[in-house]
């Protein structure tokens, strides 16, 4: 079936395009935001050819797997009549798994919905868009620097190849204007306003910027302007800090005057503000954060691998993990002290790991019916990264089991940082990690996961399987 016939029944499915408010593409669901959940057949949304999945949680999730859901999901907004959004994945499955998963998420998100978790939401929801392209040009980064080094540059002087090389350089040396805008609209200012205040930030010495003016010298620090102070920090205190303005000037401005004068002094006095404040403050961030991951990574070695592994599920199950988003891009940018290798996100991978083989240990000891069902049922996509619904339907209700799946991961994260993994971009994990090594450390990466695997089976197998616990969870 092609992608807008399933496009056309997904949407029959929910309702048709009068029941749709919003629909989000993920990078392995579409997500969709409905007026009237009655309306919506979800046995019917389940027959749907190419359809792996149905959650219906807060927004009802579609699974169609990685590629797949881009080709259906552009159809769908065309279909609908409703402007298609990006957002990062969240959780997906089959059966009376999405039922739990969806109870206890629900539960647990209300347990731990507070002000910083909001925030860092928001923080995610500006970087979070930028991810096609961050996957794209760093995936184009990694290869073509493979080129390079194998033909000792001898395509250089290839007009198609030095565009592909363009396209992987440009989108991360314009990425702070990306990134002010975002956070300008995140936080309900104008985008294109923050998008302005993002040019201070580039790292790049482009002719003629005024600042680059030689004898210009910044307060408080008395020394010359420095190109890309900050970074995508930086930028991101503009876009927030440039909303904050024109929310505040747009109240005391007349209408007669907003149209022209609001965007003006928006600009003016966040420029003067940003170089002054925003940009030593974010410089001081960025290069702080460096110093606690080289820390992490450097100096504690293995025990640094282990405990970055086994504690990123917890991180997760209370929705900390957003706060690593800017990081991983900032890791992931070319110009910045990794030159574009994530050497973190490897090492978190292999946290899913370590709960995929959790939930095999319980699905082969226990004897308890419905959970051998579910896990069966959750299981196959964690394989592929999507470990939420095993996390919010097994192993987080069951406790003991969520702890020896978080200690068995860390061996993969032990092994992740032995052989010091790194990625080129983001945007998947689980297997299709493999997809975004570096070239050359495939077989590693996968022996990390084995091990996380392994790890998660055994510990779990041992110390984690609590029939008394099962049964009173999930019944005889």
């Amino acid at each position: 079936m092609k992608s807008d016939q399933v496009a056309e029944e997904i949407l029959n499915s929910v309702g048709g395009k009068n029941n749709i408010e919003a629909n989000v593409a993920c990078m392995t669901r579409l997500r969709l935001q409905v007026k009237d959940k009655n309306k919506v057949n979800i046995e019917n949304l389940k027959k749907v050819e190419g359809v792996l999945a149905v959650v219906d949680a807060d927004t009802l999730q579609v699974v169609l797997g990685p590629g797949k859901v881009n080709k259906v999901a552009e159809p769908f907004s065309k279909l609908s009549e409703v402007a298609l959004g990006y957002e990062d994945d969240d959780n997906s499955e089959v059966d009376s798994v999405d039922e739990i998963a969806k109870n206890n998420k629900k539960q647990n998100k209300e347990k731990h919905d507070k002000p910083l978790q909001r925030g860092l939401q928001h923080i995610a929801n500006v970087f979070i868009p930028l991810l096609p392209g961050i996957i794209a040009a760093g995936l184009i980064n990694g290869l073509t620097n493979v080129i390079d080094f194998q033909t000792h540059g001898s395509l250089m002087n290839q007009w198609w190849y030095m565009t592909i090389k363009s396209i992987g350089w440009g989108l991360f040396t314009f990425l702070p204007i990306f990134v002010g805008m975002n956070a300008a609209r995140e936080f309900k200012g104008t985008a294109i306003l923050g998008g302005i205040g993002g040019t201070i930030c580039l790292s790049i010495a482009v002719p003629g910027f005024p600042l680059l003016t030689k004898g210009v010298i910044m307060p408080l620090t008395n020394k010359p302007f420095t190109v890309g102070v900050g970074g995508l920090i930086t930028a991101l205190f503009m876009g927030i800090f440039f909303a904050y303005l024109e929310k505040n000037i747009r109240k005391v401005m007349p209408d007669l005057l907003d149209t022209f004068f609001t965007p003006l002094l928006t600009v003016l006095i966040g420029a003067l503000l940003a170089v002054v404040v925003l940009q030593p403050a974010g410089s001081w961030l960025t290069n702080g954060i460096y110093i606690v991951m080289d820390f992490i990574y450097s100096k504690l070695g293995i025990l640094g691998g282990f405990l970055l592994s086994a504690s990123f599920l917890p991180l997760v199950s209370v929705g900390l993990h957003q706060a690593l988003t800017p990081i991983h891009v900032l890791l992931n940018d070319p110009n910045g002290p990794t030159k574009g290798i994530n050497y973190l996100l490897p090492i978190l991978m292999t946290a899913g790991g370590g709960q995929v083989g959790a939930a095999l240990a319980l699905f082969f000891k226990t004897k308890n019916k419905k959970l051998k069902k579910l896990a069966m049922n959750s299981i196959p996509v964690a394989f592929l990264g999507v470990g939420e619904p095993l996390m919010y339907a097994i192993t987080l209700p069951l406790g003991r089991s969520f702890i020896t799946a978080c200690i068995g991961s860390g061996l993969g994260g032990i092994v992740a940082s032995l052989f010091h993994l790194g990625a080129v971009s983001q945007g998947v994990s689980g297997l299709f990690g493999l997809l975004i090594m570096q070239p050359g450390q495939q077989i590693q990466f996968l022996i990390a996961m084995i091990l996380a695997y392994i790890g998660g089976f055994l510990c779990t197998w041992f110390f984690g399987v609590d029939e008394e616990r099962i049964n009173e969870v999930f019944g005889k």
